[in-house]
């Protein structure tokens, strides 16, 4: 009578093991497409800076992102498409930035309040001169593109959103008439912040005397 085999658990067979080396190979790898565009936007800005938006190319940017320019097409149809991701991305930075310096101390003035955001949106400091240049080339190139416009305007429209808002509990008065001047002292402030950038990076106006033109403003509306 024969014994009976004992069947070992051992190493795989070299072909079953390639089988399942070459299946995991093949499995669709997860990309993080959210944050592969975000990447995407932060090179075209980069870009921009160092060139402005007319050197901006999908190789380049592919390039400076460290993808291909495959996953740079996957991301984005068309260059004016990646432009305006970009150019969101951007503003969405800005936004946020305005609502960390207003929520850094709730207990001060809606005065106060309003003279920061200003001061952020104005991107005075050093450390967005890169950004207020690629901002500026943004805003040069929306002047010939419909979606970059639409872009900036609906970017613009949430800062006077919130520069009203401020505006309104600084002036302290309530009624149609109030409103409207919160309004407008809002349109006002927003346009002149936003003109400062300019003045500063052509170097008609240090950013301490940009500061002082908002500062002498903002100490007019409450006179």
């Amino acid at each position: 009578m024969r014994p009976h085999r004992i069947k070992c658990a051992g190493r795989p067979s070299t072909k079953s093991a390639e089988h399942d080396e070459r299946k995991v190979r093949d499995m669709p790898r997860q990309v993080d497409h959210a944050g592969r565009r975000r990447l995407i936007a932060e090179a075209v800005c980069l870009l921009a800076d160092e060139r402005g938006l007319e050197g901006v190319t999908l190789r380049d940017v592919a390039a400076r992102a460290q993808v291909s320019m495959g996953a740079v097409q996957r991301c984005f149809r068309t260059k004016e498409e990646m432009l305006v991701f970009a150019l969101g991305h951007v503003g969405a930075r800005i936004g946020e930035r305005v609502r960390a310096r207003l929520n850094e101390s709730p207990a001060q003035s809606a005065r106060t309040e309003l003279g920061h955001a200003a001061a952020e949106v104005s991107l005075l400091r050093e450390e967005h001169r890169a950004e207020a240049r690629a901002w500026l080339a943004f805003v040069a190139q929306a002047a010939v593109s419909e979606a970059l416009a639409g872009t900036l305007r609906a970017n613009y429209a949430q800062l006077q959103e919130a520069f009203t808002a401020l505006a309104a509990e600084a002036l302290g008065g309530a009624g149609p008439v109030a409103s409207l001047d919160a309004a407008r002292e809002a349109r006002t402030l927003l346009a002149l912040a936003d003109g400062l950038t300019a003045q500063v990076l052509i170097g008609h106006l240090t950013p301490d005397e940009a500061q002082d033109v908002l500062h002498a403003h903002l100490a007019r509306l409450w006179e």
